[in-house]
């Protein structure tokens, strides 16, 4: 197992906004992808920026780089190529900063988070996840993370490749539906349906979901598994209003998200980092109000 329910561990923030912050073109349909080949200066920034802030965790930019969505943009024969590149971009940040912190290669849906209906069949997403996953370990990646995760069927192909290619070195995460029943997936499925599947995994865990909505989330997450599985928790900083825009909440300021994901570890989650619009002052934050909450843990608890 990769992490214990025992220690209390630092995720990174966005990368994405981050690059955009940074000047780098972000638009669609390469999105965070495009930085490998156009700036992996800035890309390399970003990770470093995140392991200062006090990240003991970082996440590969490989989000977008499934021949997939390379494809879209003509790119398709590159995901190997850009795969090896995000990792080792991030590997050379690790190293050069904090050797000591994990490096965890991203796994996203193959079609859009939030559009369920779009995602393929299953054996096409096994196939699909498996080669990128595989793209990811022979890489270098300590662990796989399968995060945003919309779709029971998706979910499933993927936890079944990454049993195949990272065995015990693999977690997942899963983008949730607000308007529907706690802990249900975009598609409607409900998490506990699915974790009698999922527990070979190092943790599971819920993304992309407002800060502010996380809480009653994991306390649902928390009832479904074992004591003994570690729960990770990355939320943003705002959500999608029914028109597509996007809406801030007050959990942009860094010290009241924080607080939140405080709120987070006492419902049972012990991996705590950033989604969308998350900065490395955000994982800052956390970091800061985690050592003065739990001074008198031992500091091999916090990485």
């Amino acid at each position: 197992m990769m992490f214990s329910p025992d220690e209390i561990l630092v995720l990174d923030g966005a990368t994405g906004t981050e690059l955009d912050r940074l000047g780098v073109d972000v638009s669609m349909p390469l999105w965070s992808a495009r930085a490998m080949d156009e700036a992996p200066d800035s890309l390399k920034q970003v990770h470093r920026s995140y392991l200062e802030s006090g990240a003991g965790v970082i996440i590969t930019n490989t989000f977008r780089t499934h021949q997939r969505s390379l494809a879209k943009a003509g790119l398709g024969a590159e995901s190997t190529r850009l795969t090896q590149a995000a990792v080792s971009i991030a590997r050379e940040a690790v190293d050069e900063f904090d050797s000591s912190a994990l490096l965890l290669g991203s796994v996203a849906p193959l079609e859009d988070c939030y559009s369920p209906s779009l995602s393929p069949e299953p054996d096409v997403c096994h196939e699909e996840h498996a080669r990128l996953i595989a793209d990811l370990v022979d890489s270098g990646v300590d662990g796989v993370l399968l995060e945003t995760m919309c779709t029971a069927h998706e979910s499933l192909a993927a936890a079944s490749a990454a049993k195949e290619h990272a065995p015990g070195r693999w977690g997942i995460c899963f983008c949730l539906d607000g308007d529907r029943e706690i802990g249900s997936l975009q598609d409607g499925t409900s998490i506990s349906q699915l974790i009698p599947d999922l527990l070979e995994a190092s943790f599971i865990g819920i993304n992309c979901v407002s800060a502010t909505s996380m809480k009653n989330q994991i306390h649902h997450l928390r009832s479904c598994l074992p004591d003994s599985m570690p729960i990770m928790a990355y939320g943003n900083v705002g959500h999608v209003d029914e028109h597509g825009g996007w809406i801030s909440t007050d959990a942009i300021e860094p010290c009241i998200y924080a607080d939140y994901a405080m709120s987070w570890i006492e419902c049972g989650a012990n991996i705590v980092g950033g989604c969308c619009g998350t900065t490395p002052a955000t994982i800052s934050a956390i970091r800061d109000e985690l050592e003065s909450q739990v001074s008198s843990v031992p500091r091999a608890w916090l990485q």
